[in-house]
């Protein structure tokens, strides 16, 4: 009659290699014996509390239509409370714009960062038709939008300056993050 193993086999250790007189003074382990072993324990890195509260913030991973949507659907209540609070005040609506730019290539994803930069100035154009005062149909209203543009340049250059930077940043980050990652070899086929 067989008899089972009511306990699981138990794991042999493997003898690890004494350490050397230099590596146990770095250790701090000299005259403790060889069996005790301390991990050298890193200096805890105090955070600033900036740091942490931006930290809390939500950090969603838009797609790049999904980016595009969020700046354009933001510039156009922003341009709307813009010209229903400050009478279309381009000063405002051109700093609102930075943050919104800075936001959009912040949460879109990696694999869409080119995106952000583009729909950045659409999401511009789109906001600023509340408050470009144009009167006398639609050419009229097309003509006010064109020459806020104009005159308003500084703005859209900026915030979309700021959204390239923000994706160029991003896009050498995930770059060697992926230079840092362990190549592995093709898979190994075993038949």
């Amino acid at each position: 009659m067989e008899q089972h193993r009511t306990s699981h086999p138990q794991r042999r250790q493997r003898p690890q290699a004494p350490l050397s007189p230099q590596s146990a003074l770095a250790e701090g382990t000299l005259g403790e014996g060889p069996a005790v072993y301390r991990v050298a324990a890193r200096p805890a890195r105090t955070v600033p509390p900036v740091v942490l509260a931006l930290r809390r913030l939500p950090n969603p991973r838009l797609t790049g239509l999904g980016a595009g949507l969020f700046g354009t659907a933001t510039m156009l209540t922003f341009g709307c409370l813009d010209w229903l609070l400050f009478d279309g005040s381009a000063v405002v609506y051109g700093v609102l714009f930075l943050p919104v730019s800075a936001l959009t290539a912040l949460w879109v994803r990696e694999a869409d960062l080119v995106t952000a930069p583009i729909s950045v100035p659409i999401a511009f154009a789109a906001g600023i038709v509340p408050i470009s005062g144009g009167t006398g149909g639609f050419g009229g209203q097309a003509m006010a939008v064109v020459t806020s543009l104009a005159v308003h340049a500084g703005w859209l250059y900026g915030g979309t300056l700021v959204a390239g930077l923000i994706t160029c940043v991003r896009k050498i980050r995930v770059m060697s993050r992926r230079l840092r990652r362990p190549r592995q070899g093709p898979p190994v086929r075993r038949g």
